[in-house]
């Protein structure tokens, strides 16, 4: 495959994936949708099926990585990295415009839920104190979770290992599988399997961070939510976000040592 078709090929999966998967997060959290507060099984199976429709879209082209941690992953595999930086642009690139993509159609939801008093303070708001929205402007805004990932308890060392931890199941899983002809990404059994696999890794290891086990999933979208016009939109978490880029990436590239030891 060409570096143009790899390039166009993750742009488009993943910015399906983050549409299909941030619009899950917008879905369940935002005034006005009609799926508010439909929960984390409906989380974790959003992102799955984003996962398998992303997928599908883009394996003709790229072999559908759509995640930096995956391309670490099979890089270390067959020790071939030449392509790797293709991968890469093509995949913060989509993440990026499935991002915008979510904001363009959750609009109205997004100003609602960030003009009402008792989400972002205001009268009759339960801490609207100057050290409060300072907080809330450093840290994670009221509608960051529907863009990128946070921790439910802040531990540097628990937080990135469950990012590594969830990242090495998923590639475990991919590589073991067995790659398609070119040796580049999954058939289309595997796909699908692949899916799976990410519903099983929110389900269960999910809860501490909100699993981001791919750099770009969260990178990307955090880029866009600080520059969005959002009104009342907070902060973007950027001491944190270093979290769920560098964890996958080790993730991956330990699962792809794994793999070349004991399965090669």
């Amino acid at each position: 495959m060409s570096s143009s078709d790899i390039f166009i090929g993750e742009t488009i999966g993943t910015a399906i994936l983050i549409l299909l998967g941030g619009g899950v997060c917008a879905a369940v959290t935002l005034k006005a949708s009609k799926a508010r507060n439909a929960g984390w099984v409906a989380i974790t199976l959003g992102w799955g099926f984003a996962v398998m429709t992303g997928a599908y879209i883009s394996t003709p082209l790229s072999g559908a990585h759509l995640n930096p941690a995956v391309t670490v992953g099979i890089a270390i595999k067959d020790g071939d990295w030449s392509n790797v930086p293709t991968y890469f642009a093509g995949q913060l690139l989509g993440a990026m415009i499935g991002a915008v993509l979510v904001w363009v159609a959750y609009y109205g939801q997004f100003q609602a839920h960030l003009t009402d008093r008792e989400i972002v303070g205001g009268p009759g708001a339960q801490d609207t104190t100057a050290k409060a929205v300072e907080a809330q402007e450093k840290g994670a805004g009221p509608v960051l979770g529907v863009f990128s990932t946070g921790p439910e308890i802040r531990n540097v060392v628990q937080n990135l290992a469950t990012e590594i931890i969830g990242t090495f199941v998923l590639l475990l899983a991919i590589l073991t599988q067995g790659l398609n002809g070119e040796g580049n990404g999954l058939g289309v059994l595997g796909v699908l399997i692949t899916a799976f696999v990410v519903v099983s890794i929110g389900l269960s290891l999910g809860g501490p961070t909100g699993y981001a086990i791919n750099p770009v999933r969260d990178l990307g979208p955090r880029i866009v939510h600080a520059l969005l016009p959002l009104p009342n939109k907070g902060g973007s978490d950027w001491s944190y976000a270093w979290i769920p880029v560098v964890g996958p990436l080790i993730g991956g590239a330990i699962a792809g040592g794994v793999y070349n030891l004991a399965f090669a």
